[in-house]
């Protein structure tokens, strides 16, 4: 049911403009709580070692050839994005900051304070439960409202400047990221693939228990 999903539902603590400057307390909370979810699972699935997430896998290159970590490489990965909106004339909402600054904390943290699990097996569960847990945090900050991700925001400008379709666009950008980090070092495997052909289902099952929960 949750596959058939098209639209970004709208619930009561969803923002009516997504360049509220001043939203809700409970909006707020739930993007932050959304995109807090989000990290984690990104840090998750760097922890597995069965492979990153495509912007991940970058940022792990710049960190392998940089004094940088994994979390700030991403925060300057995603302000160098947004930089990048300039020229295709895109907005940035609070979503937009909050998802720069929460994010690439988040992957931090989890690095600091959990260990890689031993067992081949464990490896490849964290693997699909990190992607089930970007996806839970996608949908919680989607439907907050609030502005783009950096990414999401490049993925739209793009295809309104060249008109290709945004499936094109956006596998452009992430295979993009993908051979960049690869060539830098970072670690591209089956926990690739994973999130490649999971995060799609995964989103949408977000999507689907938030309007469950709270419609």
């Amino acid at each position: 049911m949750f596959l058939k999903i098209k639209n970004i539902p709208i619930v009561s603590w969803s923002s009516v403009n997504s360049f509220n400057f001043k939203p809700k307390l409970s909006t707020s909370f739930f993007l932050i709580f959304g995109l807090a979810i989000f990290g984690l699972g990104e840090g998750l699935l760097i922890l597995s070692t069965t492979g990153n997430s495509p912007w991940s896998v970058l940022a792990e290159g710049i960190s392998n050839t940089t004094s940088l970590s994994i979390g700030t490489a991403t925060f300057f990965i995603s302000v160098s994005v947004l930089f990048l909106w300039i020229f295709i004339k895109q907005k940035p909402g609070l979503g937009t900051i909050f998802n720069i600054i929460i994010i690439a904390g988040m992957i931090d943290i989890t690095l600091n304070f959990f260990d890689a699990p031993s067992s081949v097996w464990m490896k490849y569960f964290l693997a699909i439960f990190s992607v089930l847990l970007v996806g839970l945090g996608s949908g919680i900050y989607l439907v907050a409202n609030l502005g783009p991700g950096p990414r999401d925001g490049l993925m739209t400008g793009l295809t309104k400047l060249t008109n290709l379709p945004i499936a094109l666009v956006r596998a452009f950008l992430e295979i993009s990221a993908v051979l960049a980090g690869w060539y830098l070092g970072g670690t591209v495997g089956a926990g690739t693939l994973i999130f490649a052909f999971g995060i799609g289902p995964s989103v949408a099952l977000g999507l689907f228990l938030v309007n469950r929960l709270f419609n």
